[in-house]
């Protein structure tokens, strides 16, 4: 039973102000990508990164429609979001 993982905006852990927001079907490794500076282009001066939220999908579709809509929020919808699903229950990545 596949599933892609969507949509993990994380922090900078410099300042805190970064977000990004992409989707994986390998959410473990897309973070290690993200801190070796093999990641997307944003990411590679912005390291390290932290996971501070996901969602499950069924579907790539699915996973890159929520995508899309999560990168039209504003930074403060983004942060609204953050707070309804504590970070501190995520799986350390």
């Amino acid at each position: 039973d596949h599933r892609d993982l969507h949509s993990f905006p994380t922090r900078r852990s410099s300042d805190l102000k970064s977000l990004y927001t992409g989707w994986t079907n390998d959410l473990e490794r897309r973070i290690r990508t993200h801190n070796a500076k093999k990641g997307a282009k944003y990411t590679k001066s912005r390291t390290p990164v932290r996971l501070v939220y996901y969602e499950i999908f069924a579907t790539k579709q699915e996973a890159m429609r929520r995508e899309y809509e999560i990168k039209r929020y504003t930074r403060k919808q983004k942060l609204a979001l953050l707070c309804r699903k504590s970070a501190d229950a995520l799986p350390h990545v």
